[in-house]
């Protein structure tokens, strides 16, 4: 049966930790030749959450691509972690996703069943989100993996980039850190389960609520929190708004358990990559314990929105997105750039 399919013994790095690190992934891409086209408005040169290509004045199409290894045991629920990740990408762009295809493959330790679910996991977060899973590509593999190219909609003129931030803006994240660590310390069997059944329901939790309010307000940039953490995010933000980002660590949501397996070493590898890419950027204000620091470099799978919102409507969107969902909090702010894109706090 399936449940008897240990998923994360057949991958060797699990979730958004398997992603390239963003250093690498910059000399992959640079001088690569790129086709100009007027009506491509966002591209991979911010390293934005999606591409956007107009159609009309009305319309524009959000292209997305995510998938990675299994960052849990069952089945069903990667294939629901890692839908709800791939429909993440076009939430952060304020689009509504509409189609998608499967992209999966399969390891011959995989039984059937397991297939099966993998699928239905994806099928059910796809339904949730009114998106139509209309077919996809399998292959074998030594390791299973399994996500979604997703296309989504969305008007031109209302395209949220993860580069609009700008001075006076309040930063809004919708969901705590912490995953990478948990789920690196859940390999040697030393998370509880009230604590990982409160992290599976996290990462299964779509972020069409959070797109759903903030794009009625004035929201100038977003993106969502994935592999390459808060602080490798906030970063991309930071200079693609050539501003300056401030965190203030006292307001960061985080999964307190992540703070004593971090300070035991259960620190996923992917963390210390967002840490040599971003760290000669950053500021640090004041001392920040190493534990704390581990976390904001922490790969995050299926993470939270991070929403740059006009002051004047920060306080409203914080209430109703609060009156939906646990640990969003405001976690620090923009200003003109000033020393490093990022300031810790």
């Amino acid at each position: 049966m399936s449940e008897d399919i240990k998923m994360t013994k057949l991958a060797s790095c699990a979730g958004c930790g398997a992603k390239v690190g963003a250093g690498m992934l910059v000399k992959l891409l640079n001088d690569l030749p790129v086709r100009h086209d007027d009506r491509l408005l966002v591209g991979y040169d911010k390293s934005d959450d999606a591409c956007v290509y107009v159609v009309d004045d009305d319309t524009a199409i959000v292209q997305t691509l995510d998938f990675f290894p299994p960052i849990v045991d069952d089945p069903r629920l990667f294939g629901q972690i890692a839908a709800c990740n791939a429909l993440s990408d076009v939430y952060a762009m304020g689009a509504e996703p509409k189609l998608a295809l499967n992209i999966m493959t399969i390891s011959s330790a995989m039984t059937r069943d397991a297939v099966q679910e993998v699928l239905r996991g994806g099928y059910e977060k796809a339904f949730e989100a009114d998106t139509i899973i209309a077919g996809g590509h399998t292959i074998e593999d030594l390791e299973p993996k399994y996500g979604l190219s997703v296309t989504g909609f969305v008007h031109p003129k209302r395209v949220l980039k993860n580069s609009g931030a700008k001075p006076g803006d309040a930063l809004i994240l919708t969901k705590p850190l912490g995953v990478g660590i948990l789920t690196t310390a859940a390999k040697a069997d030393l998370v509880d389960d009230a604590t990982l059944q409160k992290l599976y329901a996290q990462m299964a939790r779509l972020n069409r609520a959070a797109r759903d309010s903030m794009v009625k307000y004035e929201i100038h940039s977003c993106t969502d929190v994935t592999g390459f953490s808060l602080m490798g995010h906030s970063y991309e933000m930071a200079a693609g708004s050539a501003c300056s980002i401030h965190l203030q660590t006292d307001e960061i949501p985080y999964h307190h358990e992540a703070w004593d397996m971090a300070d035991m070493g259960f620190v996923p590898a992917g963390a210390y990559r967002n840490r040599d890419y971003v760290e000669h950027h950053v500021k640090w204000e004041k001392p920040v314990p190493r534990p704390m620091q581990d976390i904001l470099f922490d790969p995050q799978t299926s993470g939270g929105l991070l929403i740059a919102v006009a002051e004047q409507d920060a306080q409203t969107l914080l209430r109703e997105l609060q009156a939906q969902m646990d640990d969003v909090k405001i976690v620090g702010y923009v200003t003109e750039l000033k020393d490093q894109e990022l300031i810790v706090e």
